[in-house]
């Protein structure tokens, strides 16, 4: 099935293509979103079949865990830890700044999000934002790409990209083209020490 397209304002969330974009994220499918650093698929993270669906749409090898997007601070809370040596980083949010951080007690998530922590940020950005908060709190938020391929900037670049694919995303948000920004700052904490994986759009 061909993906539907909406255009956007990147920078205000219109009420009906937002719940259009909810309706089909609670319905198991895959949106294509506009970020603060590129397009990404958002899907339910709790829907293991939804999950599942972006490895097949990207490609991506399922040893790859997916990162997510949050709502706000609350949300990560609600499903992660944040450590003593998480919080400065924490306080920075919203931000491009991805953080590894572990699942507190009795919170599943499928395993192709990560065992038993997750990468997670709250973005700078009013539509990732809301289709998070639409989304009881958390979405996913790899990079809409093929797995391997460089990130993409626009709208025509990603009906471009999944033209042929069997599997597309069921919605694109197409806010026109994004400036070419680098990927999030990832870092986690590894032997009680603050470590940057990817030093990416934020500096730390």
């Amino acid at each position: 099935m061909l993906m539907l397209i909406r255009k956007i304002d990147g920078e205000v969330v219109g009420a009906g293509v937002l719940a259009e974009a909810a309706a089909i994220l609670r319905a198991g499918g895959v949106v294509a979103f506009p970020t603060e650093t590129s397009y990404g698929l958002a899907a339910d993270p709790r829907n293991a079949a939804a999950v599942r669906k972006i490895f097949a749409i990207k490609g991506r090898p399922e040893t790859k865990p997916l990162p997510l997007i949050a709502a706000d601070v609350a949300a990560v809370r609600r499903v992660f830890a944040i450590g003593s040596a998480m919080k400065p980083l924490a306080a920075r949010w919203p931000a491009p700044l991805t953080l590894v951080l572990p699942r507190r007690p009795g919170q599943r998530l499928p395993a192709l999000l990560g065992r038993r922590d997750g990468a997670v940020r709250v973005p700078a950005h009013a539509w990732a934002q809301a289709l998070a908060a639409a989304c009881g709190g958390l979405i996913t938020s790899t990079s809409a790409n093929l797995s391997g391929q460089p990130n993409l900037y626009s709208g025509l670049a990603i009906r471009r990209a999944f033209a042929a694919r069997a599997v597309q995303p069921d919605l694109l948000l197409d806010a026109g083209r994004l400036p070419p920004n680098t990927p999030s700052t990832i870092a986690a904490v590894v032997k009680g020490k603050t470590v940057v994986l990817r030093q990416g759009e934020l500096n730390i």
